[in-house]
Formats: structure tokens, sequence, C-alpha cells
């Protein structure tokens, strides 16, 4: 008999291979970076002359509205910068050549400070050291004489060989270090005034590596770097001037020589991202204190670094950049480590600019969309998402401060209606499609109650600085039919005009609808309505359910306000919710709010009509102000007295 097949052994689970996207990604980036690093000696100079193309552009524009043609402009523009650079550079020459002569006269007092430290540190440092060896001190070996006739002879040194340098050597030692530099800084140049000459062509060649199908796109993207990086770089040329004018003038003022050389290389040095004025400070606070014997010129001239740079980064800086770079702080951080680490301290100089580029082209283009969310400074996510992720997680804190941030220009019940609702509605999305359990619902609602007891003391009440000529959270028309209530806004709601019966506790009954977190949309209702003068209280849609409806006491209510996020579908338990409300509590208005605007119920007349509710609304503000519409509106008496 043949024997049985052996069964054939299961293979193990073969991983799906990384993502092509994903994969290209990285291939991408590991390329890029490997030309940048080994191509530095070309990119380096080519990159340099393109942004000073930019820098440059604003005065060919101006020579050209002047009237000079294109080459003329471009090479009168190119000719001052190179001006203005030999001046500054024959300047910091001439005194540091007059600083090197003055040097020797204060070689006396150095000597006499260093003295002075060493004997404050070292020196108590060797006391202690000869008191503690002196009482370890071991007794001395026996020396034992040489013999009478033996001689010392002493180690004769080896000859040394003299080579002879011929005037290659000399030249490729002494002036390839300088001529280096003097090339490179040709080639910047060069490469600038032909920038300059061919920026238009440039421009089209770009948009068509970038794709010509998209001219509009490629053109703004285009348009929004180039104005962005003026804008930075000339912004940032006028504060380390101002920067380097200010520094000047106050060493001037406490007596440190040569103050100009020191003003230039501050205004220099701070465009080192971090360390250039640690670097400029070092330099005229070390002079100090060689000038004076004392120490209070250093401390003068380390105090004055430290003020005016205070000044400059935490107070000038975030008034005139405001959000023009478009970069967070922890990008420019990495971007200065990064290309600190691909081209050396020009990379470091370079760092903010060339990561501005990066973040305009993710700005713009939807493959790179990634290199804005992880550099630029627009938040990840946006106030919506960013509410309903700190809810999913359970951080009030966190909740109460993204609110503060928000309530500073905008109401109370734009926040709610804007941000909280808007993010509650998300959980009720997600609830409805079994993402979230029980435990976690609950989780988020009494997250949510605490977040509105917290806001409790802000008022609803646009700020003085952001007041619109119309209200933010008027119902819209399709919302509402309520005309009453269309003609109020929340700046106009005073409770003092209110009729005592509404100020009651009570007055308006805020009903949650049977969805998991309609009970914390209510919560907020509630909180809207007593900040206003209406008395009201939170009913729990249990307390209204078919079998508890009989039993509930409704006191001396005037108005019903039902809360929904989410209605799934045919409302008719919504229908049958208000059957039961009005048989009873019969005469009482009935508003339904829909959080947020959304839902057919909103726009479809004759739903509306079924179901039976005086109005709807779908936003928080619309409802407050439904609520105010009718107290003003009437006085009658209680019609729930029965109940």
């Amino acid at each position: 008999m043949p024997t049985p097949a052996s069964p054939v052994p299961a293979l193990p689970p073969v991983e799906p291979p990384a993502s092509p996207d994903v994969a290209k990604a990285l291939t991408t980036f590991v390329l890029s970076v490997t030309i940048l690093y080994f191509g530095k000696e070309v990119l380096v100079p080519v990159t340099l002359a393109l942004l000073l193309a930019f820098v440059l552009a604003p005065l060919v524009n101006l020579l050209r509205r002047l009237h000079l043609g294109r080459v003329p402009a471009a090479l009168l523009a190119a000719t001052l910068a190179l001006g203005l650079v030999l001046a500054i550079g024959t300047v910091i020459g001439t005194q540091i050549a007059q600083l090197t002569t003055d040097l020797p006269s204060y070689a006396a007092t150095v000597e006499a400070k260093v003295n002075r430290v060493k004997a404050y540190t070292l020196g108590r440092v060797s006391e202690l050291t000869d008191k503690i060896g002196s009482q370890t001190k071991a007794p001395a070996p026996t020396v034992t004489s040489t013999s009478a006739g033996a001689s010392t002879t002493a180690p004769v040194a080896a000859p040394t060989e003299t080579t002879g340098f011929t005037p290659l050597d000399l030249v490729r030692r002494y002036l390839s270090p300088v001529l280096s530099p003097l090339a490179t800084f040709g080639v910047v140049f060069i490469v600038a005034i032909f920038a300059l000459l061919q920026r238009e062509d440039l421009r089209d060649r770009m948009i068509r590596l970038a794709g010509s199908n998209d001219l509009h796109g490629t053109t703004v993207a285009i348009d929004d770097g180039a104005q962005r990086l003026r804008r930075y770089f000339l912004t940032q040329l006028s504060i380390n001037a101002l920067f380097g004018v200010v520094i000047g003038i106050g060493l001037l003022v406490i007596g440190v020589p040569n103050p100009v050389l020191w003003g230039i290389l501050s205004a220099l040095l701070r465009f080192v991202p971090y360390v250039g004025s640690l670097i400029a400070a070092v330099l005229p606070v070390t002079l100090a204190a060689a000038v004076e014997p004392g120490w209070s010129m250093s401390l003068w001239t380390l105090a004055l670094y430290v003020i005016v740079e205070g000044v400059t980064g935490q107070a000038i800086e975030p008034m005139v950049y405001g959000r023009s770079t478009g970069l967070s702080p922890f990008s420019v951080v990495v971007a200065a480590i990064f290309w600190s680490w691909l081209w050396g301290p020009i990379g470091l100089i370079l760092s903010t600019p060339l990561t501005l580029c990066l973040v305009v082209v993710g700005r713009h283009v939807r493959r790179l969309e990634f290199l804005d969310v992880l550099l630029g400074d627009q938040p990840a996510l946006t106030p919506v998402e960013s509410f309903y992720q700190r809810i999913l997680a359970g951080d009030a804190d966190e909740v109460r401060d993204q609110a503060e941030r928000l309530l500073k220009d905008r109401s109370l019940s734009s926040y709610y209606d804007d941000v909280a609702l808007k993010g509650l509605q998300l959980a009720a999305i997600d609830a409805q499609r079994g993402n979230l359990r029980p435990d976690q619902l609950f989780h988020i609602q009494s997250t949510i109650i605490a977040v509105v007891d917290d806001l409790e003391g802000f008022p609803d009440r646009q700020p003085p600085a952001t007041v619109p000529e119309r209200s933010v959270v008027s119902p819209p028309a399709e919302a509402s039919i309520s005309v009453a209530a269309d003609t109020l806004r929340i700046e106009d709601l005073h409770a003092e005009t209110l009729p005592s019966a509404w100020r009651q506790e009570g007055a308006v009954l805020c009903v949650a609808g049977r969805g998991p977190l309609d009970e914390a949309a209510a919560a907020m209702l509630k909180q809207l309505l007593d900040k206003h003068g209406i008395g009201a209280r939170v009913v729990p849609y249990a307390a209204v359910a078919r079998e508890a409806i009989r039993s509930f006491t409704a006191g001396d209510a005037r108005m019903i306000c039902i809360s929904y996020l989410e209605l799934s579908g045919e409302p008719s338990h919504l229908r049958y919710l208000i059957e039961r409300l009005h048989q009873r509590m019969p005469g009482l208005q009935v508003v339904v709010g829909m959080w947020p605007e959304g839902e057919t119920i909103l726009k479809d007349t004759v739903m509306r009509r079924s179901i039976g509710a005086n109005d709807y609304t779908s936003t928080l503000g619309a409802a407050v102000t439904a609520c105010f519409a009718a107290a003003r509106a009437t006085a009658v008496p209680s019609l729930s007295g029965g109940v």
C-alpha cells in the first residue's frame, strides 16, 4: 500500500516588504545626503552665491526702476556688495593691526592677574598638597657615592640635518591657506552675478523641473520661498547690524579698546546661530580684563552682551520675525546640527535659510508635505484633533491649557462650538464604529465634565480687541426657525433684562440625547445659560427614557433644550423623545441642538416639522440666544405645575 504523504511543514510567515513609498523616500534621503556631503566643495559656493543673489535682488530691482539695464544693474549691485565687503575687511584689518601694537602694553596687567588667580587657586592647592605630603613623607634612601676614578659623560645630541625649502614649498605652505578662501570668494561673486542676470531663466527652469503641468502651484511655491528668504535675510541683516552698533557704542562708553572692531565682529558672528553672540563676547571680555587692573570693566562688558542679546533675542526678534520664517524652534536646532555635520561652520550659518527652503517645498508639494509637518511651525494637529487626542488620553490639564490659549481671542461659546463639540463628535463617530470601549467613553465624558468645571471662571464674552461686527456664533438661516433668536448676539444678552422666573434654577432643562457623550454637551449648554443669567440644569437621558418619564419631575421648567451629537440615521427616537416630553410637560418650548451642524434634519424642513420641536440650532451660541429670545418674549407662569 502506498504510504500516505507526510504533511508539508508550514512555512514561517513572511514579513511583507517595506512600502515602496517608504523605501523610495529612504533611498532618496540617503542619496541626497551623500551628494551634499561629498559635493560640498562645489555646492557650498553655489549655495552662497544663490543666497547672495536673493539678498541683492531688491537692490537690482531698485536700480532697474531707475532706468538701468539688466546687466548694468546686476554689475553695479554686485560691485556695491563687493565694495562693502572689502570696506568691512579693511576696517577689521586696520583695527586688528592697531590692537596688535597695543597688546605688549597689556602684558603686565595680564601677568599680574594670572599670578593673582594662581595664588588663589593653584597656590592654595599646592600648600594643601605639601601639608599632606609632609605628614606621609618616608625617609629618603641613602645615596652611594661613585668611585673617584669614575667619570660621567653627558649624552651627545645627534646632529640635526637641515633641509632647505624651495620657493614653491614656501608658496604652498603660506599662500595656499589665503588663496583658497579668496578663490571661493571670487567664485561666489561670479556665480551671484550670473544668477542675477538670469533670474527669470533660472525660475523658468525650476518650474520645468518641478512640473510645468501645475504652473500656478509651482509659481506660488517659488514666489513664497523667494519672499520668505528675502525677508529673513534682510530682517536678520538689519537686526544684526543694530546689534553691532549698540555693542560698539556700549564698549566705547565702557572704555574697551577698539570698539569698532568688536561691534563689527559681533554683528558678523551673530549670523552663527546660538553660539555666535557667545563667541563674539569672549574677546572683548578678555581684552577688558587685560586693560584694567580690576574686574569692573570685564563685568560691565559681559553684562552689556547679556543684556543686549537678551533684549534682541527675546523681544526684538519675536516681534519683528513673528511667524514669517515658518520654522519651529526644534527644527532650527536639528537643522543646525545636521548642516554643521554636512558642511561645517558654513553649514551652521546656512542652516536656517536652507531649512526654510525645505519647508516651503513641503508646504507646496504634496509628496513632500512631511517636510512641512516635521520642520514647519504650523501645528501638526488642528485644535479639534488636538482636543480629541487629549481627551482620549484623559489629560484634563492639557485640554484646559489649550482652552486658555484659545480663549484669549474668542468667547467661551465660540470655543465650545468650534473646538469642543467638534472634538466630541469625532469621539461619537468612533463610538458608533465600535472603536471606543465603554470604559473609554466613560473616561472621556468624565474628562469633559472636569474641563467644563475648570472653565467656569471664564466669561462668555468676545475679548475686546477682537469683537466682530457680527457674532461668530449666530445660527445659520437654514438651521433655525426662530426669527427672534437670529436678531440677538452673545454681546446683547444681559441677565438684568430677563424675567425673574427664567433666573430660577431649572428654568431650562438641558436634556441629553441617548448618545454616550450627549450629557457632556448638555453640561456645556447649562454652563453657558448660567453665565447669561438663565437658570438651567442637566437632565440625563435615563431620566426621560420611556420607562422613567412618568416619574420625572420638571419643577419650574420654562423650556427644554435637547442635545444630540449624532443621530445615526432616521431620527425616530428623537421624535418619540419629544412626544414623551410634550405629554409630560405640555406647552413647553422644545429646542433641539445638533452639535455640530451637518445633520440632515437641519436642512430638511419636512423632517423638522414631523419631529415636532419648536426650534433647531447647530451651535451652543444659537441655543443660548434662542432661550434668551424666548425668555424676553414671554413671562408666562410655569406650565408644568402639576408635573
